[in-house]
């Protein structure tokens, strides 16, 4: 069967290897985000992927979303857009305009997508799909906001689970770890940096964007679906389970 699936981020990093692990199933992706040139991108490099250009951290953005759908039911969402600056604020005016922009980038952008698109989700067997983080486990560094957002999402993906699952959908949160094959580092991406983040997991090595997309595509599949309201670290072990 062909799923219908939207992903938000789609146009890099995690977001862009989910997009491609279930064209690949032969499923119908929908790739949102920002940046219309990095989207057409990775629509181009895969049969059944489209794009959609919204910003998903306001209201109108992921109203577009859910109009660009028309009547089109969705299977499976991935709420995978965000990132961080990782800057340290100076004053208390910093702080307000750091720590609102990590939230509207990696809670807010996944709340309105899929409040937005709730009535398209099928019902039974639809799927939600978070994307957390290792440092809303650890606490972040630099002004603690990104990790603050993403422990977030850790309580919306509960109450979304008890929320959705009358209706036998499913909600759960993957979590990745030491990801460096992505946008998020930036120039913060160095030899010292690679490694000190390295020598934390359990396996000696850096995880692959990839690796996290198979896990988002196996909390999508028939076979999970007595699984909901869960956490999934892809970490290498940096944390353990809890």
């Amino acid at each position: 069967m062909t799923r219908n699936v939207v992903v938000s981020g789609g146009g890099s990093g995690i977001g862009r290897a989910a997009a491609h692990w279930f064209a690949a199933q032969g499923d119908r992706v929908w790739i949102v985000g920002r940046r219309e040139s990095a989207l057409l991108d990775t629509a181009a490099s895969h049969r059944g992927i489209s794009p959609v250009v919204a910003d998903l951290s306001a209201a109108a953005g992921a109203a577009h979303v859910a109009h660009e759908l028309g009547d089109e039911q969705v299977h499976v969402v991935v709420a995978a857009a965000g990132g961080t600056a990782a800057q340290v604020p100076s004053d208390l005016d910093g702080v307000v305009e750091v720590w609102r922009r990590d939230i509207d980038q990696n809670l807010m952008t996944a709340v309105l997508l899929v409040e937005a698109l709730q009535p398209h989700i099928v019902r039974p067997g639809g799927r939600v799909i978070g994307l957390g983080s290792i440092g809303a486990q650890l606490g972040s560094g630099y002004g603690g906001s990104y990790g603050a957002a993403k422990a977030a999402l850790h309580a919306w993906i509960f109450w979304l689970a008890e929320r959705l699952g009358r209706d036998g959908i499913t909600a759960n949160l993957v979590l990745p770890g030491y990801i460096p094959d992505t946008e998020f580092f930036g120039d913060r991406l160095n030899p010292e940096f690679d490694q000190v983040r390295v020598d934390r997991t359990l396996v000696g090595r850096a995880g692959t964007p990839e690796e996290v997309a198979a896990a988002i595509g196996f909390l999508a599949s028939a076979d999970a679906g007595f699984i909901t309201g869960q956490l999934l670290g892809v970490n290498g072990g940096t944390v353990l389970g809890r």
